[in-house]
């Protein structure tokens, strides 16, 4: 009902409810950055708390990934049949339901329940596939920036909350610091479920720039795996998803993974101290924000093969150069602005990719498997440069080979785009 007020309100100025799912989506994911942000502020803190090892934590972590992994794929389908709001209160409910259980936890078993369960449940049944079917749903012209704004909302809950969270860790206890994603994450739930839809047609509306009201589809009969799993059959035989499933598995290897749970204690090998680490995150948090909305404008209006391809070679040189960088202050804050351009400036052009091959309804459903293979590939990063840093005692390897499969994504990128110019000579002739 408040929706239909707001929009009415909105309607007298000429500005479209899209913009608003896309405010409460961003949002929501400010406070899902700093959720996903937990693990890499408290790894340190409990593993001299407890005397534990840093791949006890960095275990919860892999698992969180891989839970997540196994739940993408669904996350679409799940929008499509439940609706959006139900989907995403039921995904923050599980991220506070997860964080409590980690304030209580004190061993290495709980920690595989809150973080690796209920914290990569809540984020699987979300995954980008929340990003995407906004996007598709509500935006014709500008689906592109809109892509960019709601995945640099993650740079913004880093630059928001990980310093602060990471000052409360070191003034106070972890503990507290747990505290202020979990009021955040109600204050996003409340907003949702009162100014939340499903599709631009339950407020008689055009997506914004179309010319037709869409009537949503009718739930399917089937569940939303089976769904998934009938457009996974038909992708597969499509070269565009094993391309963009290798190449994302790569982004979440040399983003997420190593970046977004490793640094902080790979700082601290060199003695940077975890208040000082967590700023270079909010620095590349900054610059984060700015790629990701960069790279939406560039995938409007750019070639997203060649997109790809610089943001995976610039990626694959910022990942070889931090081991050798010396960790010095100047060094570190190049660092942090290089890399943070490109962090997940890759999500864009890949899911314009994914929606030019499968459309706006099976696309983002097939984003969730694409997804999968992403946070596959943050799930082996994150568990074995932890076992790295445990059995050799150094981050380095795990931090260079991160570059190399980097470089591997750019030589994929050119054969998909080289097979695609192929066929449409194919079909010109």
């Amino acid at each position: 009902m408040l929706s239909k007020y707001l929009n009415a309100y909105l309607s007298r100025y000429k500005i479209h409810y899209g913009w608003v799912m896309a405010g409460l989506v961003f949002l929501m994911t400010i406070m899902s950055s700093a959720v996903s942000s937990t693990p890499q502020l408290i790894i340190l803190p409990i593993t001299e708390e407890y005397g534990w090892q840093i791949s006890d934590i960095s275990n919860a972590i892999g698992l969180m990934f891989f839970t997540l992994a196994c739940l993408a794929p669904f996350s679409g389908a799940l929008m499509l049949n439940l609706g959006v709001t139900p989907v995403v209160l039921t995904a923050i409910g599980l991220n506070i339901v997860g964080l409590v259980l980690c304030i209580i936890s004190f061993e290495t078993w709980h920690f595989l329940i809150a973080i690796g369960v209920f914290l990569g449940s809540a984020s699987g049944i979300i995954g980008l596939g929340l990003t995407a079917t906004v996007a598709s749903r509500w935006f014709v012209k500008r689906r592109g920036l809109v892509v960019g704004v709601l995945t640099a909302a993650f740079a913004a809950g880093q630059l928001l909350f990980v310093p602060l969270m990471a000052w409360i860790t070191t003034i106070i206890d972890w503990r507290f610091a747990l505290l202020i994603p979990i009021s955040g994450s109600l204050i996003s739930s409340i907003l949702i479920l009162f100014f939340g839809k499903n599709w631009p047609a339950e407020l008689n509306l055009t997506p914004f720039g179309g010319t037709k009201i869409y009537d949503p589809p009718k739930k399917a009969e089937k569940n939303a795996a089976l769904v998934s799993l009938m457009v996974l059959k038909i992708a597969c035989a499509h070269p565009a998803f094993w391309i963009l499933s290798c190449t994302f598995f790569i982004c979440g290897l040399s983003s997420t993974g190593i970046v977004g749970q490793h640094f902080i204690p790979f700082c601290a090998d060199n003695n940077v101290g975890i208040v000082a680490a967590s700023s270079y995150l909010a620095i590349m948090g900054i610059f984060n924000f700015m790629g990701t909305i960069g790279s939406g404008w560039l995938s409007d209006r750019f070639d997203n093969y060649n997109l790809l391809m610089w943001f995976y070679g610039l990626r694959a040189l910022s990942l070889i150069y931090l081991p050798f960088s010396g960790f010095e202050f100047f060094t570190l804050l190049l660092w942090a602005m290089f890399f943070g351009l490109d962090f997940i400036a890759t999500v864009p052009p890949t899911v314009k990719l994914t929606s030019k091959y499968f459309g706006a309804v099976n696309g983002p459903v097939l984003f969730g498997w694409i997804f999968a293979a992403h946070q596959m590939g943050s799930a082996i990063a994150a568990s074995s440069a932890g076992w790295s840093r445990d059995t050799i005692l150094s981050y380095m390897p795990s931090f260079i080979v991160a570059g190399l499969f980097s470089l591997i994504a750019v030589v994929l990128i050119m054969i998909f785009k080289r097979l695609n110019i192929s066929k449409g000579e194919a079909k010109a002739a």
